[in-house]
């Protein structure tokens, strides 16, 4: 058993990318035309972490709930966790693209940690060793 996907909820396609990409460095593994389950067109985009098995889904919103879902997806809460290697090198390289940091960066027993914002708006922790 594996988890593949998850999704997040953004208002537009190629921001959503352009951010997960250039900023956060992860792989556009496919950008493909779908439609709804009402025959409306959208499209399937999958990016994930180089190397990495679980991907996240980038769903534009379709519809006022959805659209009042984005940037709040957990409530607030940091909900998306991304893992790496040279926490000081990344946190650098993300802060170079402008990513929005709303934590400076800290050590806890589980590791380095620094709380971020995606382009939509939800919190993620960046981890790394300690």
């Amino acid at each position: 058993m594996r988890l593949g996907l998850i999704t997040i909820v953004v208002d537009d396609y190629d921001q959503a990318i352009e951010f997960f990409t250039a900023a956060l460095g992860f792989d556009l593994v496919e950008d493909s035309p779908s439609l709804t389950n009402d025959g409306r067109p959208k499209r399937w985009v999958v990016v994930r972490p180089p190397g990495a098995e679980t991907g996240v889904l980038l769903a534009r919103a379709d519809g006022e709930r959805q659209t009042g879902a984005v940037g709040n997806q957990v409530a607030g809460r940091v909900g998306f966790f991304l893992q790496v290697d040279d926490f000081d090198a990344a946190y650098e390289r993300m802060l170079g693209a402008g990513v929005d940091f709303v934590s400076l960066p800290r050590t806890e027993a589980y590791g380095r940690v620094a709380v971020f914002l995606d382009v939509a708006g939800n919190r993620w922790d960046l981890l790394g060793s300690a």
